[in-house]
């Protein structure tokens, strides 16, 4: 057997520059760094010898630019991925977040988090958080929770097996989460005779997992019996690759279709069968086609709370669930009708089963008066001096977007505004990360889209709140040349927590700046703080004003911002539904009683 004599830093950057997909490309795309304490030398050595193949980008803060990989894989439907390294101590627990990001939206990235001497030469080092009962345990250890598979390199040739280990999770359609490989930084510079065929380059194909017999017919049998069934298309159906065969299923069967947050955009949202978005943040449409459906159909959703507004939403009192889902822990949750397979394979044979099959059809008139509601909120304010709401905010971005613009955003007010009114034509022209709702995502997920598909456009929509947790990466896309558009919607606080706070009986208490515990007031100039990072930044007063910086934004070459102040209370009074919040049970304000009062009521509805 040939043998190369390599470190351990060396052999994984050459092992990853060789892993491929169907498509002929490297699957991993490139590797975000930050280099400190623990990875400089081995992994930035390694990383320099290979810069050619496999580029390195410098990112602001370890999280972010982790959130950038999460945001490139997810808009490559996980054909492509991203690593990430940092150093020890607080650079790797900086992206446990992203971590648990891409967890619970099952999306590949690999970190590559530096560890403590493996040798424990100098131990305690630099950084290194002493367990005083485990000396195995180091801050990498918080990686394992949110990891869909976690290794602690601690000799070179532990890589044999490890390294395809990772690559088999990162491109399991069912598996797919993030990898974390956490690095002892003295075995990082080891040496090791490695076979040669590690090196070889690999093709690592989409498994497309046909359903099981048994499964299938029951699935099929379901479907037949039902009168009234409805489809909720979730983010598997984009990283199956099957919007068109989606599309051809409800269209040949006359089937209602909603929308996750992860699926929106699935179907272009003027088709006559795409009643909107779903659940707590949905539109009435849907909301109403999703509480008389006898058969719930998920494709490729994990029926998160907001999706079945906390299990109240799909209220029939026949109503069953079939579960079409690549994943069996997604397949099997309340006592749905399992059918594990890949979506698109999974679509069409229940289509070629169900031959001819139609089911009446559903009332047009629901989305017609949607629209019309819709139209309403986001259209110009004829008032010019009151401040503008985040709905018209999102009108005025809708007017300036092409079909190929995506917008995205990830936590705060616009996530359930947009997912009830924005009108996505093509798919994967939606991006919003809704399953871990992390603030701080929005300017480093948009420096990812747009990395991904640089022929898009890239609108950011972020609150002043998100803004202020991490904005650091918008110098990375400006030092780059990578455009993207930010708008900031300024209303001067936590606006959507100080709206679930009233509605839940509260006082108004430490989410808006008025309601703060300051002593002086604040008023920052975003305007001014992009600009300092080389944005083209500019504060517009009202939605006239936003129309022509949007206009503006689109013909320029550099990223642009664009800030806007917003009333932070008025949201959509049409569409949505309860959420399982729970109200304190004894209080001395009226208020909280009586929101509790209404809190039991709705919780007897839930199904």
């Amino acid at each position: 057997m040939k043998t190369i004599r390599l470190t351990a830093a060396q052999a994984t950057v050459r092992y990853l520059a060789n892993q491929y997909n169907e498509d002929g490309e490297p699957f991993i795309a490139g590797v975000w760094a930050i280099f400190g304490h623990g990875n400089v030398a081995g992994l930035g050595e390694a990383l320099y010898g290979m810069r050619d193949t496999l580029p390195t980008y410098r990112g602001q803060n370890e999280q972010t630019m982790a959130h950038a990989a999460i945001a490139y894989a997810k808009q490559l439907r996980r054909t492509r991925a991203m690593a990430v390294t940092s150093s020890i101590g607080p650079g790797a627990l900086n992206m446990v977040t992203a971590a648990a990001l891409a967890h619970v939206n099952r999306l590949p990235v690999l970190l590559l988090p530096s560890d403590v001497f493996a040798n424990r030469g100098p131990d305690p080092v630099l950084q290194q958080l002493e367990d005083f009962g485990d000396g195995t345990m180091t801050v990498n250890d918080c990686f394992r929770p949110v990891s869909r598979y976690f290794d602690r390199i601690m000799r070179p040739e532990q890589l044999i097996t490890a390294l395809p280990r990772a690559m088999r999770v990162l491109t399991d359609p069912a598996e797919c989460g993030p990898v974390t490989l956490s690095l002892c930084q003295d075995v990082q510079a080891e040496a090791f005779d490695f076979p040669e065929t590690l090196f070889q380059k690999k093709v690592w194909r989409q498994r497309r997992p046909e359903p099981d017999a048994a499964e299938f017919e029951a699935a099929v049998a379901a479907i037949e019996a039902a009168k009234n069934p409805v489809i909720v298309a979730g983010g598997g159906v984009h990283f199956s690759g099957a919007t068109e065969t989606l599309t051809a299923f409800a269209e040949r069967h006359c089937v209602p279709v909603v929308e996750t947050q992860a699926g929106k955009s699935a179907l272009a949202w003027d088709h006559e069968l795409n009643f909107g978005a779903v659940g707590v943040t949905g539109t009435a449409s849907a909301n109403a086609v999703a509480e008389k459906a006898d058969l719930v159909i998920g494709v490729g959703t994990r029926f998160q709370d907001f999706t079945t507004g906390s299990w109240s939403l799909f209220s029939h009192p026949e109503r069953r669930i079939l579960a079409l889902n690549v994943q069996p822990f997604d397949s099997a949750k309340h006592d749905a009708i399992p059918l594990v397979a890949d979506a698109r394979v999974g679509l069409e044979k229940l289509s070629a089963a169900l031959g001819d099959k139609r089911f009446a059809e559903p009332d047009a008139t629901l989305k017609v008066e949607w629209f019309a509601k819709a139209d309403a909120y986001t259209a110009k304010p004829e008032d010019t001096n009151a401040l503008p709401t985040d709905m018209q905010v999102i009108g005025a971005v809708q007017r300036a977007a092409r079909d190929n613009t995506v917008v995205m955003c990830a936590a705060g007010t616009m996530p359930g505004e947009l997912h009830q009114l924005w009108k996505a034509k093509l798919p994967l022209s939606y991006h919003m990360e809704y399953g871990f709702s992390t603030m701080g995502y929005e300017i480093a997920g948009g420096l990812g889209i747009k990395m991904a598909e640089p022929e898009r456009d890239v609108i950011v929509m972020v609150g002043d709140g998100s803004y202020m947790m991490a904005n650091s990466e918008l110098a990375s896309a400006v030092a780059m040349g990578v455009k993207i558009t930010v708008v900031i919607t300024d209303n001067r606080g936590y606006g959507c927590i100080n709206r679930l706070q009233m509605a839940t009986g509260g006082a108004e208490f430490n989410n808006l700046y008025a309601h703060s515990n300051h002593e002086n007031p604040i008023a920052i100039d975003f305007a001014a703080h992009a600009a300092a990072m080389g944005a083209n930044a500019t504060k517009v007063a009202s939605i006239a004003e936003l129309d022509d910086a949007l206009a503006a934004a689109r013909e320029a070459s550099a990223v642009t911002v664009i800030v806007i102040d917003t009333d932070p209370y008025p949201t959509p009074d049409a569409g949505g539904h309860w959420w399982d919040v729970a109200v304190p049970e004894v209080s001395e304000r009226n208020e909280v009683n009586e929101a509790r009062a209404g809190y039991e009521a709705a919780l007897k509805k839930r199904s």
